[in-house]
């Protein structure tokens, strides 16, 4: 089964069409679900008791799978992941969990609306544009903004040293992302507006490549590319999402139909992301190590970057829905967005969110 969603992955990544890409996925898992039924028939021959030792372990061994998007940068989520906890505590719930990865958040949320991933991660944008396109989208949970996190890029040896020089230069960024929203944040700070740039709408792989052989003249990205890039001379950071560029969220979302039949294993993902959290925020060292081989940065790198990471969850307030809502009206009216979008319907009442998020978070309100 994993094999089949990596499958999808790297179609998507490498461009082949979505629909292409669904049609595959879709035979793969209908082909997988066939023989994972034919191999899991029970044997009649045998007599649940209900007391036994063993047909208790069997009750609770994984017969259901959660998949959470892989995350590839200095984050809990990656701690979660490499650290093996949440399967830990998932596995006495009948789960195992599964952690595909995605160029971006628009292909996350393209998979969660597909029913190829059940967790996302993503920033504010990416959100929005799946409500635009009818996505059944509900938020979970809110991150820090981690704004410092974001960066704007030129080559190393680029004589561009403003914002304001950026017009009429090739601009890449992953449409519906958070580079996509920072960019037109920094150009309207400079009265500049979208059009005055050439946009050039390219997911991260493919942004790194033509960043790299000088095919664009910027890049809005995120870590651990910006890191990468600074430390192998090819960029330098113009500026990045701190000093108040970035405004906005990040957010853990899934599909309406997990939400409703899987509140529990939602509480306990968030709780077990918290904890993650506090142990990500007090351990410098040791998440650098943990972390090192996921981002493919030293140790001592990943230390200087910690900084960048706030490493929280924050409740999910008025203020958060109404700035997310200030933020699909700008994509409204830069016709981004087919139609307006009310993003409300896509929170939870406050009832339910206190039955998920953890009590610490809770606290924060």
């Amino acid at each position: 089964m994993a094999d089949f969603k990596e499958q999808f992955a790297s179609w998507t990544r490498r461009g082949i069409t979505r629909r292409y890409a669904m049609l595959a996925f879709g035979y793969g898992l209908v082909l997988s679900t066939t023989l994972f039924s034919c191999s899991s028939s029970p044997d009649n021959s045998q007599q649940q008791t209900g007391s036994s030792a063993s047909n208790v372990a069997s009750s609770n061994a994984p017969n259901k799978v959660i998949r959470i998007v892989r995350s590839k940068q200095l984050t809990s989520l990656a701690v979660l992941e490499q650290k093996g906890i949440l399967a830990e505590r998932l596995a006495p719930l009948g789960y195992s969990v599964e952690w595909p990865e995605f160029a971006a958040g628009p292909q996350q949320l393209e998979a969660l609306n597909a029913g190829a991933l059940d967790i996302a991660s993503t920033a504010e944008s990416p959100p929005i544009f799946s409500q635009a396109a009818g996505a059944p989208l509900v938020y979970l949970a809110a991150n820090s903004s981690d704004g410092q996190a974001v960066s704007l890029l030129v080559p190393q040896n680029s004589p561009i040293q403003s914002i304001k020089e950026l017009k009429g230069k090739k601009v890449a960024f992953q449409k519906a992302s958070i580079g996509h929203y920072l960019i037109v944040r920094a150009l309207e700070r400079e009265g500049l507006q979208l059009s005055d740039i050439e946009s050039v709408a390219l997911a991260p792989p493919d942004a790194n490549v033509a960043f790299s052989q000088r095919k664009v003249d910027a890049w809005f990205i995120w870590e651990p590319f910006v890191t990468r890039n600074v430390q192998n001379g090819t960029g330098r950071v113009l500026t990045d999402g701190g000093n108040g560029l970035r405004d906005t969220n990040n957010f853990i979302s899934t599909n309406r139909k997990f939400y409703e039949e899987n509140r529990e294993v939602i509480k306990v993902f968030l709780e077990e992301l918290q904890k993650a959290n506090n142990w990500a925020i007090n351990n410098p060292k040791e998440i650098a190590q943990l972390l090192s081989a996921t981002t493919q940065l030293e140790p001592p790198i990943l230390e200087i970057m910690h900084d960048k990471y706030d490493f929280t969850l924050v409740p999910i307030t008025e203020a958060i829905i109404n700035k997310q809502q200030e933020v699909a009206e700008k994509w409204y009216g830069l016709g981004l967005i087919p139609k307006e979008v009310n993003v409300r319907d896509s929170f939870l009442t406050p009832e339910q969110y206190a039955e998920i998020t953890p009590q610490e978070v809770r606290a924060k309100n």
